[in-house]
């Protein structure tokens, strides 16, 4: 069989009751990796090469095998094209929240990031009550 005539393997993705936390957090705690998300937080699907990110491809390769692995994203080829898409429902199924709080802090943390709390569909986290200093009155009565 020629090099032209084979085809890749399908690509590997775990069923949703063994997406791991631990590798869900691992996929995105990477800037290059939380592009792509947020990418497709905002799009069903997308071809590998669009993603707006500047790596090498073998280093983008290697972010979508990261994200797939981890349960993050599916993938299909289509021709001679990759397309992934966000997992949401499979997250949410497994870590309710996870995904919007995660995104969430990301925007927050960003300069000029998106809004949060009610005009981004987030709500704020409530505040809590400040701790009391070991000598406080509080403190001795406890």
């Amino acid at each position: 069989m020629s090099r032209s005539t084979r085809r890749r393997p399908a690509p590997a993705h775990p069923a949703t009751e063994e997406i791991d936390l631990y590798d869900v957090l691992h996929a995105l705690s990477d800037p290059t990796r939380m592009t792509i998300v947020r990418v497709l937080r905002t799009e069903p699907e997308r071809a590998c090469g669009t993603f707006p990110v500047d790596v090498a491809p073998s280093t983008l390769s290697h972010h979508f095998k990261v994200l797939r692995e981890s349960g993050v994203i599916s993938q299909r080829e289509e021709a001679n094209r990759r397309f992934s898409a966000l997992r949401t429902v499979d997250l949410e199924r497994r870590f309710p929240g996870l995904l919007d709080t995660v995104l969430a802090a990301l925007a927050r943390n960003e300069p000029g990031g998106e809004p949060v709390g009610e005009e981004s569909g987030h709500e704020p986290e409530p505040e809590r009550e400040p701790d009391h200093e070991p000598g406080s009155d509080k403190a001795r009565r406890g």
